[in-house]
């Protein structure tokens, strides 16, 4: 575990993250249609798409790459520059004290923030379902099926939880650097 590490993913959860947490969606208009809530996107490809349709999401979580390989150029044009980003280390398979206390910093900022994460945002998806007031929705992607979109509720909330007290590491400490 990274020094700043406060869970990473175990092996024996890998396949918990297989089955989408909500309703999986291909176009980004149908994805946003039907309620006016600020958006979390975790991924590049995710967040491309609905910049696209016109959607600035309230937070944004990007490393550059979709499913391990660097973003298109087309994909890497459509999102914010990257001076304009905040930059945040996070190790694959791991959530660090840096990428959950700027998350939750970000959920609370009144502008939109663009999250840079140097390693992998794939587990950022929990601590925003955490974190986000309800009603607000998370949107990352689901590889080979599309954008997946869940409105938090109690529901998304106690399960993102329930997800991250089965990591390795401080489960507590991580729901409490959210909570704070």
């Amino acid at each position: 575990m990274s020094d700043d590490a406060v869970v990473t993913l175990p092996a024996s959860l890998r396949d918990a993250f297989k089955e989408p947490l909500g309703s999986v969606f291909e176009d980004a208009d149908t994805l946003l249609a039907g309620a006016d809530t600020p958006v979390v996107a975790v991924g590049d490809v995710v967040t491309a798409h609905l910049l696209r349709a016109g959607h600035t999401p309230r937070v944004a979580v990007v490393d550059g790459k979709t499913e391990r390989e660097r973003v298109s150029d087309a994909t890497a044009a459509a999102l914010p520059d990257e001076e304009s980003r905040v930059r945040v280390d996070n190790p694959a398979a791991t959530l660090t004290r840096d990428l959950l206390v700027r998350l939750r910093e970000a959920v609370a900022a009144e502008e939109s923030t663009v999250l840079h994460v140097d390693g992998e945002e794939d587990l950022a998806t929990l601590p925003a379902l955490v974190c986000v007031p309800d009603g607000w929705r998370v949107v990352y992607g689901q590889p080979g099926e599309g954008m997946v979109r869940v409105t938090v509720d109690g529901d998304a909330r106690a399960e993102a939880r329930e997800l991250l007290g089965r990591m390795d590491g401080d489960p507590e400490a991580a729901l409490g650097l959210l909570t704070e």
